[in-house]
């Protein structure tokens, strides 16, 4: 098939929707089918990891999100592009202007278009003084993905949320994990020695965007509670964004290695022992997944990725929706309890090691086909 995905985001940035549609397009052209990818034209960036054909449009700076990018309304280049050189499929990743336009334009030509439900935008308002915004927001969201075929979620759960709201033409597409490149084999001692670690004391990792709308608060009150039973541990913070000054101002113990990628992040993440992931603003949360497969102790909320593949107790800790209590102690038990930690990292790996990227990328263009045999 000739698909074209277009999205808003796109590596070298580096958050979960950006490494998602990049896994799919990877995955697809692998398979044989043609992608063409459309994203804003990002300054002084690479295009060594672009697959097929690179379409670039003109984008704008996201306010206090340095280094990512918005798409300006494209409607009709995409239009002209695509009279050019038909695609049998598309795929809008985003709800930008960009992925507006390319709903606006696959309607007017006729081609099935299916959409990802990748990032709860009503959530964010609230964190940001916005929160009256959020009945709009989501109606937006609903109005977006309503002009679509079909509308792809990570999980059963946002699938019913969804629904129940009047969403239609949801379709389940879940997500997947690299197990070569996540691997508790990855684990690195010298790594370890400069966080100021021996090998018997406790690494806690928190991976992701480092914003007001992850529950950052939690995460630290939950690491300092657990330092009255291990006071040698580090927190070892990898990401990027505009709380992370602020943090570590507050807190000068913390070790900081922005933004990682690739086999330098899956060094990191299997160095590490306890992954708190206190966020309650995520459609699935890849570093979930992530954490799980480098053989890491995993403390979440049941929601997203650990609603999904987490049972608690078994494989990891999944704690009941904005218990924050219950989350605290569930980390400082995991923290205090080595054996805990081993039991449950090692059922954490096996857990995920039937996710594979080439059953999700199959599973894609089966929807994909089956959306454009519709048309």
């Amino acid at each position: 098939m000739r698909i074209a995905i277009v999205t808003e985001t796109y590596p070298p940035e580096i958050n979960g929707v950006a490494l998602t549609v990049q896994a799919l397009a990877q995955g697809l052209c692998g398979r044989g089918h043609a992608v063409q990818l459309i994203r804003p034209r990002q300054p002084q960036a690479g295009t060594d990891q672009i697959v097929g054909e690179d379409v670039q449009v003109r984008g704008a700076a996201i306010p206090r999100y340095p280094g990512l990018r918005f798409g300006l309304p494209a409607r009709r280049r995409l239009e002209r592009l695509w009279r050019a050189a038909r695609p049998d499929a598309i795929y809008v990743a985003t709800e930008g202007p960009l992925g507006h336009s390319a709903l606006r334009a696959a309607r007017r030509l006729g081609i099935a278009a299916s959409t990802g439900f990748h990032t709860r935008f009503d959530d964010f308002a609230r964190f940001y003084g916005l929160g009256w915004l959020t009945p709009a927001v989501f109606a937006w969201l609903r109005h977006f993905h309503a002009h679509s075929a079909a509308t792809l979620v990570p999980t059963q759960e946002l699938a019913d949320f969804l629904a129940e709201r009047g969403f239609s033409g949801v379709r389940l597409l879940r997500r997947a994990v690299d197990t070569q490149l996540f691997d508790p084999a990855r684990r690195d001692e010298a790594l370890r020695r400069g966080w100021g670690l021996t090998p018997d004391e406790l690494a806690v990792v928190y991976v992701g965007r480092i914003a007001p709308e992850k529950n950052l608060a939690l995460n630290v009150r939950a690491f300092r509670a657990l330092q009255q039973h291990c006071p040698n541990a580090r927190y070892v913070w990898i990401g990027d964004g505009p709380a992370r000054a602020e943090l570590a101002a507050a807190n000068p113990d913390f070790v900081f290695t922005g933004p990682l990628r690739g086999e330098n992040l899956a060094a990191h993440f299997a160095s590490c022992d306890l992954f708190l992931f206190a966020s309650l603003s995520e459609t699935f949360g890849n570093v979930t997944l992530e954490a799980m497969a480098s053989g890491v102790a995993t403390v979440a909320f049941d929601y997203g990725a650990a609603r999904e593949h987490i049972a608690d107790g078994v494989n990891g800790r999944r704690i009941a929706c904005a218990d924050a209590d219950a989350f605290v102690a569930a980390s400082v038990e995991t923290a205090h309890d080595a054996a805990l930690r081993r039991r449950l990292a090692a059922a954490g790996r096996q857990a995920v090691l039937n996710l594979s990227p080439q059953s999700v990328t199959d599973h894609f263009a089966e929807l994909l086909a089956s959306l454009g045999s519709r048309a």
